[in-house]
């Protein structure tokens, strides 16, 4: 019996008024807030597996957005219905074949010839939550029109040498609790870095967190995670800052 890595208790949760609206790009919904003023930087945020409508990523767009950046999360599962916390564990295997973190290749290139051709972005970073997270070190190491990616608690998965050629500078966020990414699993991946990749890089891990702290909203969050759940929101807009 696998242990239940993505579900991070969704039950209490306060509504969320968003800022942003959704848009439709080709053959994709996408959820787009952008900044008070103009600007030519943008951030992709790939959502968990709960999809691009549920309120935790929206408040993470708008939340980057107000960092003063074109912020959009497309819909990666192209209509199909995302995870929800009443499925049944036995069955996410067969959800996962059908969603796979790793075959977002055209989504993402959609959505950044929206954002180049319809937006004005010149330069275009991405960052992910779990699934999202996973998504994320796939795109850095294949899509070199990202400028730099943040990667939130991805599984790394496929113990592979190409796992570590990453194109562009990127940040890998961990929490210390998490039942799903070992601390063995975090020290190869820095291992395997340290011999493979000539970009700028950066492995984090936050004491007593679990997978899925980061992107709760501020009503959600337990007073002893909340220091750290910011401090891991900053270092992700200053990596952001740095290279968008």
């Amino acid at each position: 019996q696998m242990a239940d890595p993505f579900l991070y208790n969704t039950g209490e949760r306060s509504h969320y008024g968003c800022l942003g609206h959704e848009v439709q790009i080709d053959y994709l919904k996408a959820y787009v807030c952008r900044p008070s003023f103009s600007t030519d930087k943008a951030v992709i945020v790939a959502h968990d597996v709960f999809g691009w409508q549920f309120p935790d990523i929206r408040y993470i767009v708008d939340l980057i957005a107000g960092h003063g950046y074109i912020t959009i999360c497309p819909d990666f599962f192209k209509g199909t219905k995302p995870w929800t916390s009443t499925d049944h564990w036995a069955d996410f295997p067969d959800w996962l074949k059908n969603h796979d973190p790793v075959k977002v290749d055209k989504e993402a290139d959609v959505v950044l010839k929206y954002l180049k051709e319809q937006c004005g972005a010149k330069k275009i970073g991405i960052v992910g939550f779990s699934w999202g997270g996973m998504a994320v070190h796939h795109l850095m190491l294949k899509n070199p029109q990202l400028a730099a990616g943040v990667s939130l608690y991805g599984r790394i998965v496929r113990d592979s040498e190409e796992r570590y050629s990453l194109l562009n500078p990127t940040f890998f966020i961990f929490g210390e609790k998490d039942h799903t990414i070992s601390l063995d699993q975090i020290f190869l991946l820095e291992d395997k870095l340290k011999q493979y990749c000539k970009v700028p890089y950066k492995i984090k891990v936050y004491p007593g967190q679990v997978h899925g702290f980061a992107q709760l909203k501020p009503e959600d969050m337990k007073p002893d995670d909340k220091p750290y759940i910011e401090e891991a929101r900053r270092d992700m807009i200053d990596w952001i800052k740095m290279f968008v």
